[in-house]
Formats: C-alpha cells, sequence, structure tokens
C-alpha cells in the first residue's frame, strides 16, 4: 500500500507519495502530461542539475543563501548530475509551460534531498523549498535553455570526434584502395573510370565538412542567458550573482560557458537550436548516402556489384541459408532517416516563439538531445562495426570496367564522339573490348591504347595518354 503525504500550491492540495522526491508541481505535470513514454533526455536532467548546483553557490557567494541551506542544495545536486535519482524525473517530454515542469521537478527533487541531508523529512519545506532557495535568483526561462546548451555542446563535441574518427577510416580505406580501377557510376549507369579509393576519399571529404560545421556551430551554443530570468532583464537577480553563476557554470562543466551579450535576445529566440539541428540533420544525410552507397557497392555477392566486402555481423535470413545483410548501413540508414525528422520537429518549434519566450523549448530539447544521442552512437558502430572491415574484389571491379564499354570516353578526344560511339557500339555487338575494335579500325596501335588506358590517365584532369599519343582524328 502507497503512502501519501499532502502538499499545497495554488490550485489547492494534492496527494504526493511519501517516498517520492518530487512534489506537487511535478505531481500535477505527470497528470497534465500523460502523453508518451517518452521522458526528459538524461544529460539534460544532468546539465540542468548542473545548473542549479551552480546557482546555489554563486547565491552563496553574493550572500543570498545561507551556507548550511545552500551546500545541501549542492550535494543534492552532485548526486543528481552523477546519475542518482534519475527515476525521480517523471515529467514526460513533450510537457507545455517553456520547461517549467521539468525545472520544478528538478526543484522539487533538490530540495527533499537536501532537506533529507539535513536530517528532516521530505516535504518539511520549511528547511529547504523548491522555489524560495532552489529557484533563488531563477526563472525556468534563464536555466532550462542554459541547461539544454550545456548538455548540447557536450553531445556536439562528442559527435565531432566521432565524425572526425570516421573520416579518419574513410581516409585509411582511401590509401588501401588507391591502385583499384573501377568503374563510375552516374544515374544508376555506366560513368567513367575511377579508382576505388578516389570513391572513399570522396566520402572522407564530405564527413570532413560535417565535422567543421558542427565544431563552429558549438561557440554559439557556448552564449547562455543564465541570469537573465524571466525575460532576459535579469529582474530578481543580482549582478553579483550572475557574475558568480557564469563563473560557477565554467568551472562545473568545464566548457567555455559565456555570458550572452544580449540575454534578451537569447531568451527569446531559438535560432541557434534550429541551425544545430540542421547541421546534425546536414551529418545525417551524409549518413544516409554513403551507407546506401556501400550497399550498392556489395549488393550481391554473386548476383550483384560485389565490388567491396562488408563485414558479416550476423545471420541475415531465418528461411535463405548463409544470408548475410548489410545490416549496419541498415541501420545507420535508419538513424540518418529518423535525424531527419527530428530536425523537422527542432524547426516548427523553434519558428512558433511568441515575443518574450518560445514555449516550445522542451520539444526543441527532446528532439535535438535525441537526434545528437543516436548520431553520436550510429557514427561510431558504422566506423567500427563496417567500415573499418571493408575490403576491396579487385577482379570484380576490372570486370565490370571491362564489360561497360565506358572507356570509349576516353577515345572521343582523339577520334570525336560519333567515332566513339561507333566503336562502343561494334565493340557491343561482337562482344569485344573497346581496345580491340579501336585497334581493328586503325584509330591506334596496341601501345596507344595502353598509354591512354592506364589507370592514372583515366583517372586524373585532361586527356588521357596525351603525352604519348597524337590528339587528332585518324583514318580507318
Amino acid at each position: 500500500m502507497i503512502n501519501f503525504r499532502t502538499e499545497r500550491d495554488m490550485l489547492g492540495e494534492m496527494e504526493v507519495p511519501v517516498g517520492a522526491y518530487w512534489g506537487i508541481h511535478t505531481q500535477r505535470a505527470m497528470k497534465n502530461f500523460a502523453v508518451s513514454a517518452f521522458r526528459v533526455p538524461g544529460e539534460m536532467i544532468t546539465a540542468l542539475a548542473e545548473v542549479k548546483e551552480a546557482c546555489a553557490l554563486a547565491n552563496m557567494r553574493a550572500g543570498l543563501l545561507d551556507k548550511g541551506t545552500g551546500e545541501a542544495i549542492v550535494a543534492a545536486a552532485k548526486e543528481v548530475a552523477s546519475g542518482a535519482l534519475a527515476d525521480q524525473f517523471v515529467v514526460d517530454a513533450f510537457q507545455g509551460g517553456a520547461g517549467t515542469s521539468t525545472n520544478m521537478n528538478m526543484n522539487e527533487v533538490l530540495a527533499n534531498r537536501a532537506i533529507e541531508v539535513l536530517g528532516g523529512q521530505k516535504g518539511d519545506y520549511r528547511l529547504v523549498n523548491p522555489l524560495d532557495h532552489v529557484n533563488l535568483s531563477q526563472s525556468t526561462n534563464d536555466v532550462y535553455p542554459t541547461a539544454l546548451k550545456v548538455a548540447a555542446v557536450r553531445l556536439v563535441i562528442t559527435l565531432s570526434e566521432n565524425i572526425a574518427r570516421l573520416q579518419g577510416s574513410f581516409q585509411d580505406k582511401e590509401k588501401e584502395f588507391a591502385g583499384i580501377l573501377k568503374l563510375g557510376r552516374t544515374e544508376m549507369r555506366d560513368a567513367v573510370p575511377i579508382m576505388l579509393g578516389q570513391e572513399f576519399g570522396a566520402y572522407a571529404e564530405a564527413f570532413a565538412r560535417d565535422r567543421w560545421r558542427l565544431f563552429k556551430a558549438e561557440e554559439r551554443l557556448r552564449q547562455v542567458n543564465l541570469g537573465g530570468t524571466a525575460v532576459g532583464t535579469g529582474l530578481n537577480a543580482h549582478r553579483e550573482y550572475i557574475a558568480y553563476a557564469i563563473e560557477e557554470l565554467q568551472s562545473i562543466t568545464g566548457l567555455g560557458i559565456a555570458r550572452a551579450e544580449n540575454m534578451i535576445d537569447i531568451t527569446q529566440n531559438a535560432d541557434v537550436f534550429a541551425e544545430v539541428s540542421a547541421l546534425v540533420k546536414a551529418a545525417s544525410v551524409n549518413l544516409a548516402k554513403i551507407s546506401a552507397d556501400l550497399r550498392l557497392l556489395s549488393m550481391g555477392p554473386g548476383g550483384g556489384l560485389a565490388e567491396i566486402r562488408l563485414p558479416v555481423r550476423q545471420e541475415g535470413s531465418s528461411i535463405m541459408p548463409d544470408k548475410a545483410n548489410p545490416v549496419i548501413s541498415e541501420m545507420a540508414s535508419s538513424v540518418a532517416f529518423q535525424v531527419m525528422s527530428l530536425d523537422h520537429a527542432v524547426t516548427l518549434a523553434a519558428s512558433s516563439g511568441q515575443l518574450e519566450l518560445n514555449a516550445f523549448m522542451p520539444l526543441i530539447a527532446f528532439n535535438l538531445l535525441t537526434a545528437l544521442k543516436i548520431m553520436v552512437n550510429a557514427v561510431s558502430i558504422f566506423r567500427t562495426e563496417l567500415v573499418d572491415g571493408i575490403t576491396a574484389d579487385e577482379g570484380r571491379c576490372r570486370q565490370w570496367l571491362e564489360e561497360s564499354l565506358c572507356l570509349a570516353t576516353a577515345l572521343a578526344p582523339y577520334v570525336g564522339h560519333e567515332a566513339a560511339s561507333e566503336i562502343s557500339r561494334t565493340a557491343r555487338a561482337e562482344g569485344k573490348t573497346i581496345g580491340e575494335v579501336a585497334a581493328e579500325k586503325g584509330y591506334f596501335s596496341p601501345e596507344e591504347i595502353g598509354s591512354i588506358f592506364a589507370s592514372r590517365e583515366l583517372t586524373r584532369p585532361g586527356i588521357a595518354g596525351s603525352k604519348k599519343v597524337k590528339r587528332q582524328e585518324k583514318e580507318k
């Protein structure tokens, strides 16, 4: 049987489970927002606890909070930031109120834990009050977005580092496959020759851009409105407290957090979150595209391109023996698609602020932090379980190159487009190679064909073989 304690707020009385660290504000929020199984991300809870610790320390330094109460709040905040009491943060991720319910959930948990530290019983808010003590000098409107930025900065840094490692893995493959000539393809049709290493080098460059974009965007996340209170003007926050709070938060998090020059702007506008979300989406676009390329290049193996081999991670079928599916690549694409959809929600929420506040900050927090977190994990797994284990089938690369007749393109500067097309059509009809037909028609000697079709000549700027072959149309 659950025992209850009675708590009061502006709406009246309500029963709260006697063992709960949360209080009446959280209890009402649980009822009002019982819409999903999703909770506020743990990274957000950790960051918010750190913000509360910084605020308590700043209030003590400014002489606004007595040492005993302040130290109890700090001790409670450290516990929560370490992961303790995680089951006490029970408000649904989809909530109204710009994050007030999450802030009050934190205030009540910290107050009740601090009460215990001081030897009291949960609910005895004469010892530590969630609003008068834990929330002193604060508003949801400055602590919530500040905590979101702390959480986002950490995940952005981690994602940037993981993408840098993925870039390095593709660069390793670029070197490993540098000497393998293969068929390039455009619009799912044969195009011109390319080195397999060049393909992987292009993948590395795409992720290099993602890494750099995220690295630069992280700078804007460091500008916070802590001390701005309700609308960014700083009402009810002493000047000394504001300076101390930023200093303490820097010390606690180890991040270069800075007070925004215009805290009203930062309180009103959520465009920085939309920007970061868009950059995470851009990274997911590259992840999806490159994942799909790897599946395509490895398809088969008997009935497809099979130019590369992906590492086998599990059996692929409950009915077909010896079948292995590209599951890591499929997972990466699935995460990428999900991130794209999360970004749309962030965009809508960030654009829906009104006047001095954005009421949809919890939606921004949930979707942005979720996108960052799943991308961090997906990129890491994609690298270690797939990219690092890719091998090449050089014979298959050579086979498709020779069968494609794409080498006719390299002859066009010498014989003209029409003649090159005729060489290709003849080769296809007679089952011969481009080189054989071109030599038979008297356009080139075997030595000249060799010079034109040299791997290095075919895969760098310029006319293939131009140093050894005269650039002029020859008579048949």
